[in-house]
């Protein structure tokens, strides 16, 4: 039976992980080439064929509990209409 000491079975994992990486990178790499519009982040940049990301204002406080009040109201009728 084979007995590799655990300082050698960590030197291996990590090698193994390494080489596991590098492969994905070159994946990645393929991918990305066959579709150049594909951004990191999951949604399409802005430049690169997607729409500029919508910026958002912050909310006044007023502005805030009128729209709390509205949606406590709006809520309420769905429930009774559920029931």
């Amino acid at each position: 039976m084979w007995r590799i000491q655990r300082g050698a079975l960590h030197t291996l994992t990590r090698l193994g992980a390494k080489a596991r990486l590098a492969e994905l990178r070159s994946e990645e790499a393929a991918i990305r080439k066959a579709f150049p519009n594909l951004s990191g982040g999951g949604r399409q940049a802005a430049g690169a064929g997607g729409a500029a990301a919508r910026k958002r204002r912050p909310m006044s406080d007023e502005k805030c509990q009128e729209l709390s009040e509205r949606m406590k109201k709006y809520w309420a009728v769905r429930r009774k209409t559920k029931r």
